[in-house]
């Protein structure tokens, strides 16, 4: 008895085990058709209000959008006016440097010019100072030459000695050597070929001779050779080749001024007296 006491109680509580779920099941599957038409429901209410929302979130987005655009515009145009800034800065400091340059060449070319100027003027005193101290040489020895020439022409003007039998030789010699007509019996020394005798010198000859450099004939050393009348001045001895013009003096180389010059290509004697007229003479030593 016990035993099937116990058999039911378990038959029972299968049953009842049995039971349980499939009321849960039927509760279950009675609740999903209402579930199901609230969810139903639900979404168009659901999906309107999502609309909603969208439709309030899109304004939203535009405008953080739009917020995010002028944000990057306006650090995108920052940025470009800082580059602007900083190309300007460098543009600044570009042309202050090139302006800073120019100031330091200009300033370099003024000192170069003030200083090419100053040696200029440095060079320009030397000059003037070498040029007065060349002048002041040269006027010595002009000065000096000067009085070594006069001193040489007061010797040379000094008159020689001649001894009665010189002085009827010397008058001989000179008449012998007149010209009777002197326009056919002068000869240049182009006529007669050209000079070939002694040269004087040209330190010498600019000392002692030419148009400045008159004398006495009659004051010098005289001498005759193959009967031509020779006389010594400067250190040289003369020898007349041409006779004396008819028209002079008898006595005029004891009174006038002759001079000695070199003039085409042979060397003359000219009387102050008498100018233009050259006679042809020759020099020795």
């Amino acid at each position: 008895m016990k035993a099937l006491s116990t058999l039911g109680t378990a038959l029972l509580f299968m049953s009842l085990g049995t039971i349980v779920p499939a009321f849960a099941q039927h509760e279950q599957e009675h609740a999903k058709p209402e579930e199901k038409q609230q969810q139903q429901h639900a979404q168009p209410q659901q999906q309107h209000a999502q609309q909603q929302n969208q439709q309030k979130a899109q304004p939203q987005q535009a405008q953080q959008h739009n917020q995010q655009k002028a944000e990057q515009q306006a650090q995108q145009h920052n940025q470009q006016a800082q580059q602007q800034q900083h190309a300007q800065q460098q543009n600044q400091q570009k042309a202050e440097q090139q302006a800073q340059q120019h100031n330091q060449q200009a300033q370099q070319q003024q000192h170069a010019q003030q200083h090419n100027q100053q040696k200029a003027e440095q060079q320009a005193q030397q000059h003037n100072q070498q040029a007065q101290q060349h002048n002041q040489q040269a006027q010595q020895q002009n000065q000096q030459q000067n009085q070594q020439r006069q001193q040489a022409a007061n010797q040379h003007q000094q008159p020689a000695y001649h001894s009665p039998e010189q002085q009827q030789a010397q008058q001989a010699a000179w008449q012998q050597h007149r010209s009777q007509n002197w326009d056919s019996d002068h000869r240049s020394w182009q006529q007669r070929g050209g000079y070939n005798g002694y040269r004087i010198p040209d330190n010498r000859y600019n000392g002692y001779f030419g148009p400045n450099y008159a004398f006495v004939i009659y004051n010098q050393p005289y001498m005759v050779v193959g009967g031509f009348p020779r006389f010594q001045y400067g250190g040289f001895w003369f020898s007349l080749v041409d006779p004396w013009p008819n028209y002079w003096a008898n006595n005029w180389y004891q009174t006038d001024d002759v001079y000695v010059a070199y003039q085409n290509d042979g060397y003359y004697m000219y009387n102050r007296r008498h100018p233009g007229v050259g006679i042809a003479i020759s020099v020795s030593m």
